[in-house]
């Protein structure tokens, strides 16, 4: 038990990695706090699907059009100093809002004009941070990290929305931006305290543009890679807007409110956890393709029950099973990318990987939104839950059955 324990944990045997780790974790539970108060408030402001979707849309849109430049910056300029840079720029964003929201001024486009400047700060601080990871931990404990690096994401996704449904409810949602603000401390302290091993910029030339179609060209003639990477900008175009309706479910359908909000979302990320540990406890490259596939249809199911479910513990139950599923879904994804691409671009690969990942979820929000205008979210949700499972099939009988070839297996 003990071996087990020590593998699905041994990137933090790094001390950069423990820094990190530690910082993040504190960051990110203000993150989430932060946006599920941030869809509260837009929501009680509103009470407008389409304009929870413009929401979406705002904060996630600037990453489609700007990750090439991430990705420039994370190849060319010190990783360390730049992700320092990005994590002051969203602290102070953060107390922007809670003082709008503190002083009662706030309004709906002040939530959605600060949501997208939060999305042009991640167009950087996606693909600089994922290329950063990989100095910290080097390329041997790189799986693991990733997935230790997911499991942050949703411990913090766990506490944060929460601790944010009782805030809300006690407080007003003013003091979630203002504590988000005061997380970006510890993981700007974490990063000030980092020697991280030092990696000489790419001599490549061009554009941030050239650089970017140098890095779609690797993952467009690679076909683990460009298999994988669809699969999982289907998930981000239409699975993971169920996050969108989540008031919408919480308040209308399973009458939960705010503190039903944040509780449906931490069962979610206590599943996302689950499945991260689940993925980092593995020691080898072998059978991602299968993983990812059957991982992939776990999830599309999830979606449609939870779609059609009118019980608060049983949309509560399904919610842990769509978490897990997807998040182990990105990590074997990510793990797939990052353990292909060599060092020279992967900081513009991982731009790639952003534009395809987190640049099409906007666009699925405002078709989100917009669709369950006018049919509703539940329907909604499962008709891009049932796209979802057509996508994994074709996955299945396309792409992992002739990966799976004994030649091509070999290969």
């Amino acid at each position: 038990m003990k071996l087990q324990v020590s593998a699905r944990f041994r990137a933090l045997q790094h001390r950069n990695f423990q820094l990190f780790f530690a910082g993040q974790l504190t960051s990110l539970c203000g993150t989430w706090m932060q946006t599920t108060a941030q869809l509260w408030l837009v929501y009680k402001l509103t009470g407008s699907a389409a304009l929870l979707g413009l929401f979406g849309f705002a904060s996630q849109i600037p990453i489609l059009p700007l990750a090439a430049v991430g990705g420039y910056v994370a190849d060319h300029y010190d990783r360390h100093r730049s992700v320092i840079w990005t994590q002051a720029a969203s602290m102070a964003l953060a107390f922007l809002l809670a003082a709008l929201t503190l002083t009662h001024t706030v309004r709906v486009w002040h939530l959605i004009t600060i949501a997208f400047l939060l999305g042009i700060v991640n167009s950087f601080d996606v693909p600089i941070r994922q290329a950063f990871i990989v100095q910290m931990v080097g390329k041997e404990d790189l799986p693991n990290a990733i997935a230790l690096n997911s499991s942050i994401f949703n411990g913090a996704r766990v506490v944060g929305p929460a601790v944010a449904g009782l805030a809300i409810a006690w407080v007003g949602e003013g003091w979630c931006f203002f504590l988000n603000g005061l997380s970006f401390l510890a993981v700007i302290g974490a990063l000030a305290a980092m020697r991280p091993a030092r990696v000489a910029p790419s001599s490549g030339e061009g554009s941030p543009l050239r650089n970017f179609i140098e890095g779609f060209r690797f993952v467009w003639g690679d076909r683990a890679v460009r298999s994988a990477l669809l699969l999982l900008s289907l998930l981000s175009l239409l699975g993971l807007q169920y996050s969108v309706f989540m008031p919408i479910f919480a308040n209308d359908i399973l009458h939960g409110g705010a503190q039903g909000l944040g509780f449906l979302m931490s069962a979610a990320g206590v599943g996302a956890v689950f499945g991260a540990l689940h993925f980092a406890a593995r020691t080898s490259y072998k059978g991602l393709a299968r993983f990812t596939a059957v991982t992939a249809v776990i999830c599309a199911l999830g979606l449609v029950a939870f779609s059609q479910s009118k019980i608060f513990m049983i949309s509560a139950g399904v919610l842990f099973v769509v978490g897990f599923a997807a998040t182990a879904q990105m990590a074997a994804t990510n793990t797939i990318v990052q353990s292909r691409v060599p060092d020279e671009l992967r900081g513009r690969v991982m731009a790639v990987y952003a534009s395809m990942f987190m640049g099409v979820q906007p666009i699925g929000a405002l078709i989100a939104g917009l669709v369950a205008r006018h049919i509703g979210a539940p329907r909604t949700l499962a008709i891009f839950g049932t796209m979802c499972l057509a996508g994994a099939l074709v996955f299945i009988f396309r792409v992992l059955l002739r990966l799976e070839r004994p030649g091509v297996a070999a290969a």
